[in-house]
């Protein structure tokens, strides 16, 4: 049976490219051979893997009469700034609900929500935490009142409509391994929300690659990310009950939290300045960079053997990196 996609936007650029590390293979791949497929070149301010979701979303709103797209995260959350800058793009109104107080200068992914013009109401943490999904409400009525209609999209654009944004992908994937004679690989990724998680995980699934999907928690635990990848299934299969019948497991590689989300070690901002001089290729401290990091050290303890290719997906965040500039103490 052909899967049938819902409608989507063409937010991205893709397809994006499949770039073999030559050096990084050499220096830390213990005989593996290290590829990246480059999501962080799906644009610009519209990068990263958020946008593969938002095609999927905006579509979804636009067909059903919302003019106002709410949605949450961290004060630099990638996902937030992808929606202000597809909400720009299309003429939808955005309203981000962020967690933390607002600093006296915006940087980074904050600057650029407000210079996509989304409406931005932070919150303290622990006010956040307790009532986001409230906040969501209080929201959404705001607006009915005004004679206006606001999507709740969740953290990180993961839910079952955002999973077609990575099941969408998995065919570009296909692809790739085929253009580069790789018979089997590991897919490695950030996972924060376990929405890009989901969508491999069921993409893998349903175009039946030769491939294994493993996720690196950047937050949280692995039962978490085990429920959630679960979770965001169940949604994918309630909205779409014409989909396939499929047996998904989730595979978390854990342990590479370090102190917490959006908190990176000494290691972490090290190997970013290394590989990018190694490579020319950038990572952020919050999502790629832990999870790289993970990765090195999971092929390090022989989780990988058996199979020689192993495909990191660069999900984005390079904004995330000037708001941690102090992390980087050799310059």
């Amino acid at each position: 049976m052909e899967l049938q996609y819902p409608r989507r936007i063409a937010l991205a650029r893709t397809p994006t490219p499949l770039q073999y590390l030559e050096r990084a293979s050499a220096r830390w791949g213990c005989g593996h051979r290290l590829w990246v497929k480059r999501d962080d070149l799906t644009g610009c301010t519209l990068s990263g893997n958020k946008v593969r979701k938002l095609e999927f979303i905006t579509a979804h709103a636009i067909d059903h009469g919302y003019d106002t797209l709410i949605t949450c995260g961290g004060l630099q959350s990638n996902h937030c700034r992808a929606t202000a800058f597809a909400g720009a793009q299309l003429g939808l109104a955005v309203h981000l609900l962020l967690r933390g107080d607002e600093p006296d200068q915006a940087d980074g992914n904050l600057l650029l929500d407000h210079l996509a013009g989304a409406t931005v109401s932070c919150y303290p943490k622990r006010q956040y935490v307790a009532e986001v999904e409230a906040l969501f409400r209080q929201w959404q009525q705001h607006y009915d009142g005004l004679g206006r209609k606001a999507l709740a999209i969740p953290t990180g654009g993961s839910d079952g409509i955002g999973a077609w944004g990575y099941i969408a992908a998995c065919e570009e994937l296909a692809a790739d391994l085929g253009a580069n004679q790789i018979e089997r690989a590991h897919i490695v990724t950030a996972s924060g929300s376990g929405g890009t998680q989901a969508g491999l995980t069921l993409g893998v699934a349903l175009h039946r690659l030769p491939a294994t999907v493993w996720g690196v928690n950047v937050c949280d635990d692995a039962q978490y990310f085990l429920d959630k990848v679960a979770a965001d299934a169940a949604d994918w299969r309630r909205r779409y009950p014409q989909v396939p019948e499929l047996e998904i497991h989730a595979n978390v590689l854990d342990g590479h939290v370090g102190a917490g989300y959006g908190v990176a070690d000494e290691a972490v901002f090290g190997l970013i300045a290394e590989l990018a001089a190694l490579e020319g290729l950038v990572l952020d401290p919050v999502y790629t960079g832990k999870a790289f990091n993970g990765m090195l050290a999971e092929i390090a303890a022989g989780r990988f053997a058996g199979c020689t290719d192993i495909v990191f997906m660069h999900t984005g965040g390079i904004f995330g990196l000037f708001p941690q500039r102090s992390g980087f103490t050799a310059w």
